[in-house]
């Protein structure tokens, strides 16, 4: 137990009877890391400020009327939770009224999960589990605590936490908790769109993205918060895919690796499939453009959750990009052009290049094969790279002014076509990237 506890038990004195509880038992349990350590304790809000600062603790009266204080604890800040019971739920979310000085047995009772309602007394002393929680983790069972009903009733974002925490932990839900979800979620429906991509993103970056999205499905979740994604189940694909577009899709998720860009751009890149399918007079089955749906797909959906725009701009451009495959035949000015429209959009070679691989093996078929394409092409691409060509107006050996001066004319449109121009030439050929080529170069498109 992190040593700094011991010290604020010390400072709360015998009779606070300060125990860690929720997530931290249990992934204490699982032998699982973990950041955070929620405290709670019989004491009264102010007593816990007085006693610690009494200490020379920083306390902070971050919630007093839902009973919490946080303290800070070797610069990481603790919150501290005197044993509560909460009166009845109205918007979905929070407690109307909260009763301060109740049992902890009764604290824990009003908790999400089983695996989530145990204490650790600080300093030692027998786990508290009222509810079987640890007989719930050694099975991997995630199953409400009471009444499910009750608990989806009180908070929605619990029936998305539910999902999050098989994703996370690999476990399996109790029928009855399973059977409550669909029967809630009109309250699911009251929660923030910021709380819900924070659950979803937890999700997918979960150890087993696969069983938490396969929940939302049979939950109807995807449907309240990702309808654009019902159509790609059962899609159907062509001769160069295993799986339909959902299957496809749940690969692609379990091969990146588990970061918020790469898993969100996984589930979207190919949204805008069903739309696109068609078939060939072949019988081939064709997604022709669907690229371009599945991007307005993507920009719907993330500007619904109110994603920041650092996590928007990131995922938009590996969905926009993950349709272009370069080949062995292309020249090293196409390698260029493609690494500019990846430059142009913000987008790493390294990131893109990840994306793509998961994308490969995903496919399902010829999967040694497609890596080793995809090796061989992506150390092209870096060697290119490597010679750091100009991708950008920016690095064009004469700027705007001296442009602008060669001509004897104020800036206006015909400059920036003029720098477009001189920018294509040297992407084909970068050794004309000097001021005298590209003045050469200038005046032809002036002349012209």
């Amino acid at each position: 137990m992190w040593a700094p506890l011991l010290r604020l038990k010390a400072a709360l004195g015998p009779g606070a009877e300060l125990v860690v509880v929720g997530g931290a038992v249990r992934d204490e349990l699982l032998g699982r890391p973990h950041a955070d350590w929620d405290l709670a304790t019989k004491l009264m809000p102010r007593a816990v400020m007085d006693r610690a600062r009494a200490a020379g603790m920083k306390a902070i009266p971050t919630g007093l009327q839902h009973g919490t204080v946080t303290v800070i604890l070797e610069d990481r800040p603790v919150e501290i939770t005197t044993f509560r019971s909460d009166g009845d739920y109205l918007d979905g979310r929070r407690p109307e009224t909260v009763q301060l000085g109740v049992s902890l047995e009764e604290d824990l009772s009003r908790r999400d999960f089983t695996i989530n309602a145990m204490a650790l007394p600080v300093g030692g002393g027998d786990l508290v589990d009222p509810f079987g929680g640890q007989a719930d983790l050694a099975a991997r069972i995630l199953r409400a605590v009471g009444d499910p009903l009750q608990r989806f009733a009180e908070d929605g974002l619990r029936t998305l936490r539910a999902c999050r925490f098989v994703a996370q932990l690999g476990f399996e839900m109790e029928a009855g908790t399973l059977a409550a979800i669909p029967e809630r979620l009109e309250v699911a429906r009251k929660v923030a769109a910021e709380r819900v991509l924070t659950e979803l993103t937890k999700l997918l970056c979960g150890a087993e993205p696969r069983r938490g999205l396969d929940l939302l499905v049979r939950t109807g979740l995807l449907d309240l918060w990702l309808p654009e994604l019902r159509p790609m189940l059962g899609c159907g694909q062509n001769r160069h895919h295993r799986w339909d577009v959902w299957d496809h899709t749940l690969e692609v998720v379990r091969w990146t690796p588990a970061d918020p860009v790469l898993r969100w751009a996984a589930l979207l890149h190919d949204a805008g499939k069903p739309a696109a399918r068609t078939l060939g007079p072949d019988g081939e089955v064709r997604f022709h453009g669907h690229e371009a749906g599945s991007l307005v797909l993507a920009a719907i959906i993330l500007e619904r959750l109110k994603a920041a725009h650092a996590l928007r701009r990131e995922v938009l451009a590996l969905v926009r990009h993950h349709g272009t495959h370069p080949t062995a035949e292309w020249s090293d000015a196409a390698c260029r052009r493609f690494l500019r429209h990846l430059s142009e959009d913000g987008l790493d070679l390294a990131h893109w290049g990840t994306f793509r691989l998961a994308d490969q093996q995903a496919k399902g078929l010829e999967v040694e094969a497609r890596e080793r394409d995809h090796a061989a092409i992506l150390v092209r691409l870096e060697a290119v790279a490597a010679a750091a060509p100009p991708l950008m107006v920016k690095a064009l050996a004469l700027d705007g002014a001296a442009l602008m001066a060669l001509a004897g004319r104020e800036g206006g449109p015909w400059l920036g076509k003029l720098q477009r121009d001189l920018l294509e030439a040297v992407i084909e050929d970068p050794s004309l990237n000097t001021p005298e080529a590209l003045a050469e170069l200038a005046e032809q498109r002036l002349r012209g």
